[in-house]
C-alpha cells in the first residue's frame, strides 16, 4: 500500500516502465525514470538503487499487488517488464491494506452525512462503496464536535464557490450587538475559518479595502455582485493570519503582542500542558505550574481565562492582570446583591 506521495509516484512510474514493451528498462533506467517523475511532480529527485529494489519487492508481495514481473538477462545485466503489457496495478483489485484504509475513510466521511451543506459527501461515499464493493460500518468510531443547528451553514457552498472562482459578493449582515442594524457590504471573499464550532468568512471590503471578519450565523443573505471586478488577495497569508491571537478576533493594529504568564492549579496544569492555549506556550516553572504565551490580547483570550475560573491566575503583565481582575469584579457584582438579599431574608 503506498504510504506517501513519493512512494505513490515511484510505484506508478515503475508500473508504466514494466508495461512498456517497446523499451528495455534496466535498474539504472528505472532509477532515472523515478527521479524524473519525482522532479516533475515534487520539484525534488533523489532515488537510491536500494529504494527501487525495495519498491519492486513490495509490488511483488501480497501486501502490494502481486505483480507478474519478469527479469530478463541480456548478457550479465537484467531488465524488467511484466509478463504481459496489458497488466497494470491500476487495473487490479484493492489490496487488503488499501481496503482497510479506504473503509476507514468511508466511515470517517459517513460522520458528515445528514448535514445540510454536505450533500456532496453522500455522492462520494456512495461512489466509493459501489466502485470498490465496500460498505462503511454503520457504527461510528470517530466523533466530531459539531453544531448541526448552527445558522449560516447553508452559505458555505456558495462561499467556497465564490472564493474558488473569485466572485464578488454582496453580504447582508447583522452583528451580535443588540442595537445593531442590518447592513449590506460588497466584499471580495478570500478565506473561511472554523473556530469553536462556528464558521467565519474573511473578506476585503470593497469600499474601505480592509479585511472584514463575518460570522456566518450573523449573515442574513448573500448574492453575487457580477458588476464589480474581483480584487485578488496578493498580500495576506491566511495560514498565518491568526498566529498572534487565540481564536478569530484580531485586535486593532496598535495592540502589540505581549508575553503573558499564567499560574495553574495542580488539577488544571496537566490539561493545559497537553492541550496548549496557543502554539507559543512555554513552561516557565513546572514545579510552580507557571506557563507563558505570547499573543495579542483579544476577546477569545479573555473568554479562555475567565472560563477557567479559580484554576488559573494571571501573573503578568500587570496591565492584563488588572484587566482580568476588573472582569471578575464585574461578574462578582452580579451575585453580591443577590447574596445580601438572601442573608437579610434569613
Amino acid at each position: 500500500m503506498p504510504t506517501n506521495k513519493n512512494a505513490s509516484i515511484r510505484y506508478q512510474t515503475l508500473d508504466k516502465c514494466f508495461r512498456d514493451f517497446s523499451h528495455r528498462y534496466y535498474i539504472d533506467d528505472l532509477i532515472t525514470k523515478c527521479e524524473e517523475a519525482l522532479l516533475h511532480y515534487n520539484g525534488t529527485g533523489g532515488v537510491s538503487r536500494r529504494q527501487i529494489f525495495d519498491d519492486i519487492r513490495f509490488m511483488e508481495s501480497e501486501e502490494g499487488w502481486n505483480i507478474p514481473l519478469e527479469r530478463r538477462k541480456i548478457g550479465r545485466i537484467v531488465f524488467y517488464r511484466y509478463e504481459t503489457p496489458e497488466y497494470s496495478i491500476s487495473n487490479q483489485p484493492l489490496t487488503e491494506a488499501e481496503a482497510k484504509q479506504l473503509r476507514m475513510a468511508i466511515q470517517t466521511l459517513g460522520r458528515f452525512r445528514g448535514l445540510a451543506t454536505n450533500e456532496w459527501v453522500e455522492d462520494v461515499i456512495s461512489n466509493l462503496e459501489w466502485r470498490f464493493n465496500l460498505s462503511g460500518d454503520s457504527t461510528n468510531v470517530v466523533g466530531f464536535d459539531q453544531n448541526k443547528g448552527l445558522k449560516g451553514l447553508s452559505f458555505l457552498p456558495m462561499l467556497f464557490d465564490a472564493m474558488t472562482n473569485q466572485t464578488v459578493l454582496r453580504i447582508t449582515y447583522k452583528s451580535y450587538k443588540i442595537d445593531s442594524e442590518e447592513h449590506t457590504q460588497t466584499v471580495h471573499p478570500y478565506y473561511a475559518r472554523q473556530y469553536n464550532n462556528r464558521w467565519f468568512l474573511l473578506a476585503k471590503d470593497n469600499d474601505w479595502h480592509t479585511i472584514t471578519n463575518f460570522a456566518l450565523d450573523r449573515i442574513l443573505s448573500i448574492e453575487k455582485a457580477d458588476d464589480v471586478p474581483f480584487i485578488p488577495n496578493e498580500n495576506i497569508d491566511f495560514e498565518h493570519y491568526f498566529d498572534d491571537v487565540i481564536g478569530v478576533t484580531l485586535p486593532p493594529k496598535d495592540v502589540e503582542k505581549i508575553s503573558i504568564q499564567l499560574r495553574f492549579t495542580e488539577r488544571q496544569f496537566p490539561y493545559i500542558t497537553s492541550k496548549p492555549l496557543h502554539p507559543s506556550q512555554e513552561i516557565i516553572d513546572r514545579e510552580k505550574r507557571i506557563l507563558s504565551i505570547k499573543v495579542k490580547p483579544n476577546y477569545e483570550l479573555d473568554h479562555h481565562i475567565l472560563a477557567l475560573g479559580p484554576d488559573v491566575e494571571v501573573l503578568s503583565p500587570d496591565s492584563y492582570r488588572q484587566h482580568i481582575q476588573e472582569k471578575l469584579q464585574d461578574s462578582l457584582k452580579k451575585y453580591l446583591p443577590v447574596q445580601i438579599g438572601r442573608t437579610e431574608e434569613h
